[in-house]
């Protein structure tokens, strides 16, 4: 035998016996193999996500919005509607002690008297109108002790000049020189007036939302804060912002009234006190004089692509009257053609059901350039196009191209809006 052939026989009884001796040995069960594959996957999922990336892990991720949302679906109701709608809601159960318990509305009224009069002026906060509270605060305890002054800064087109000019109502006070017809004059004034020593009277003024737009300007809270530190004009405010304490710093608000420091300019407070008022009342005077086409917190693109919603604006009449009393005569003329053309129509298909879309009740251009030119009113199209630009621009006249019928325009306020916006129109003439 050569030396390979026994190197071959022994590695091959070698094999042989490492195999008997394999079989020889227990073969583990399906759990414990398990328990080994778990072992062997322990130091891959030891790498756990933290919350930290996690977090930045979802923020990355795109939000998912609808652009289906319920306010531009249906058309915001215009002033008249929804004081006709808000006088038929059931009274509210819940009121607040202060409009049922008479002792607290004394207690109360007697305690902001009494801090009015120690050189406070007020604030009042929380859930729920508080005009009508600071009405009658205004008309049962500040009538008998001075003379009182009540402003609704709420009001769409309220401005300081608006406040100050109720104020100067008072007799005497336009007794005094006035060398400029500005604000910051006309406050000067009124201060000088009720600084003087051989004057007893104090002026109780009531702020219906001091936190207005136009109550919020720099100037107007100079003008405020030269009356608020007047020993003799008390101010008795109310805010329903939820940011309205950041208008005045610290020092601000601490600022108390100094009988030998009155009418400087360069001082500047306003010694409030703040008060929960807390009434649950709804804001229904207050929203009542709300402007229901100017929606905060909407981009300007947005609000375009909302303005119109199956044919019908979110424009109010006192918008669309706003943009009729800057136009000419040629263009009223040419508004009012449109709205009785479309008027007719929508009245006639309203007997045969509910009006959704006013698109379909639109005037052909031709139709309507016809009927320009037999009234007087555009004698080419140009003309017409350029009477129509201006309403185009502020959506009050809206257009569309219908296949081969051609351009088609129509005015896109409801038949209850655009009938009464009609009618005032008629009467302005």
């Amino acid at each position: 035998m050569s030396d390979s052939e026994s190197v071959a026989s022994d590695s091959t009884s070698g094999s042989s016996s490492e195999n008997e001796t394999s079989n020889a040995l227990p073969t583990p069960s399906a759990s414990k193999r398990q328990g080994q594959q778990r072992v062997a996957q322990q130091p891959r999922e030891m790498i756990v996500q933290t919350a930290f990336d996690a977090y930045f892990k979802h923020i990355a991720s795109r939000a998912q919005t609808s652009t289906n949302i319920y306010s531009s679906l249906i058309p915001p109701l215009s002033a008249e509607e929804y004081a006709d709608a808000s006088s038929s809601f059931r009274p509210q159960k819940i009121q607040s002690e202060l409009l049922v318990s008479q002792t607290s509305r004394t207690s109360l009224f007697q305690r902001l008297l009494l801090e009015l009069q120690e050189g406070f002026n007020i604030i009042c906060y929380g859930y729920g109108s508080k005009r009508t509270l600071l009405n009658d605060f205004a008309i049962e305890s500040c009538s008998y002790v001075g003379n009182v002054v009540v402003v609704n800064a709420f009001q769409p087109h309220f401005g300081l000049k608006d406040l100050l000019s109720c104020i100067e109502k008072i007799p005497g006070i336009d007794s005094l020189t006035l060398p400029f017809s500005s604000v910051e004059n006309q406050s000067r004034r009124i201060c000088d007036f009720f600084a003087r020593p051989s004057s007893k009277q104090h002026l109780y003024l009531i702020i219906h939302n001091i936190d207005s737009p136009a109550l919020r300007l720099s100037k107007a809270q100079t003008c405020l804060s030269l009356l608020a530190l007047n020993p003799k004009i008390h101010i008795v405010a109310s805010v329903d912002h939820i940011n309205a304490s950041l208008l005045w710093s610290s020092s601000e608000q601490s600022t108390r009234k100094d009988a030998q420091e009155v009418g400087v300019l360069a001082r500047r407070g306003f010694s409030w006190l703040w008060h929960d008022m807390t009434t649950l009342i709804p804001y229904d005077f207050e929203l009542s004089h709300a402007d229901r086409s100017l929606v905060s917190g909407v981009s300007g693109s947005l609000r375009k692509r909302d303005a119109i919603q199956n044919g019908i604006s979110t424009i109010s009449e006192t918008a669309a009257l706003h943009v009729l009393a800057s136009v000419t005569a040629k263009a009223k003329k040419l508004f009012t053609l449109m709205a009785e053309r479309q008027l007719e129509t929508v009245v006639a298909a309203t007997n045969s059901g509910p009006v959704d879309d006013l698109q379909q009740y639109a005037i052909g251009y031709d139709t309507l350039y016809q009927s320009a030119r037999t009234d007087f009113i555009a004698t080419n199209d140009t003309a017409l196009r350029a009477l129509l630009g201006e309403f185009r621009d502020h959506d009050l006249v809206v257009g569309a191209q219908q296949g081969s019928s051609g351009e088609i325009l129509w005015i896109p306020m409801r038949k209850e809006r655009l009938a009464k916006l009609l009618s005032t129109l008629k009467t302005s003439e």
